[in-house]
């Protein structure tokens, strides 16, 4: 892949996705638990597991809880920070993180203490950059960067990344000293629009088939059952497809 390519950064929740994802072609795969909660901190078993069987870089998700606050208490930023190390330990390539104040301003005490522990290794600010002010988006992105976070993941202050890639764009243009990341809702069917309006050089999706994952004898990875072990068990369960995952890296690299 040369460095004039369009990246694909594909999020992935287990071992079966993030080998599709490296097999279609993904430039690196962002790493995390439970992506039916948005995505939340990996075990350290998982990455090491995966990183023996593939060689894209690994960024992990520090995520220790689900919700939408970003607002985290003194005892969860230390599970934060050990995550960190222990992630690192186990072969990281790089991190996401982003934490907010209860004004949903960015968090930069807390977001320090992570660029810090990271000791100099990539750390991209993830989606609750979207939960922040539109109108004060540049001035958030100057705070992000000079903190020092490498990549910024943003669906634009929108549901997805097409309905905001009017302000993607505008994020693009006037920061190229930050990689500003599409990500959120991008399929095959919308991914050329949205690298057109945005000029993105790297986006993020999780790359996953419509009609779930395949189980190991070729059905639906979902049992009929009375137990459910959460409401993740109502839909069936799915994983990045290759064929996405190849599709939209000819899309991108069409459009380079």
């Amino acid at each position: 892949m040369s460095t004039h390519d369009i990246k694909l950064e594909v999020c992935v929740d287990s071992i079966g996705s993030a080998l599709a994802a490296a097999e279609g072609g993904a430039a690196r795969i962002e790493l995390c638990s439970a992506l039916t909660e948005g995505g939340l901190t990996p075990s350290p078993g998982s990455l090491k597991t995966i990183k023996k069987l593939i060689s894209i870089p690994i960024y992990c998700m520090l995520r220790p809880r689900r919700g939408n606050d970003f607002t985290y208490s003194n005892s969860e930023m230390e599970v934060v920070l050990l995550d960190l190390e222990l992630l690192r330990a186990n072969g990281a390539d790089g991190f996401v993180f982003g934490a907010l104040t209860d004004q949903r301003t960015i968090d930069v005490e807390k977001c320090h203490r992570v660029i810090e522990h990271a000791a100099g290794m990539p750390v991209t600010f993830h989606r609750a950059f979207d939960l922040t002010n539109p109108q004060l988006m540049h001035e958030t992105v100057t705070i992000i960067k000079e903190l020092g976070f490498k990549r910024l993941l943003s669906s634009g202050f929108r549901a997805t990344a097409i309905e905001g890639s009017e302000n993607l764009a505008q994020l693009i243009a006037k920061h190229r000293d930050i990689v500003i990341m599409p990500g959120a809702g991008i399929s095959v069917s919308n991914l050329d629009e949205l690298l057109t309006v945005t000029k993105c050089i790297e986006f993020h999706a999780s790359a996953q088939s419509v009609a779930g994952a395949p189980s190991i004898n070729g059905g639906v990875a979902r049992m009929d059952c009375d137990v459910t072990m959460g409401k993740q068990d109502i839909e069936p369960y799915t994983t990045t497809d290759v064929h996405v995952v190849r599709q939209m890296v000819s899309i991108a690299m069409a459009a380079k």
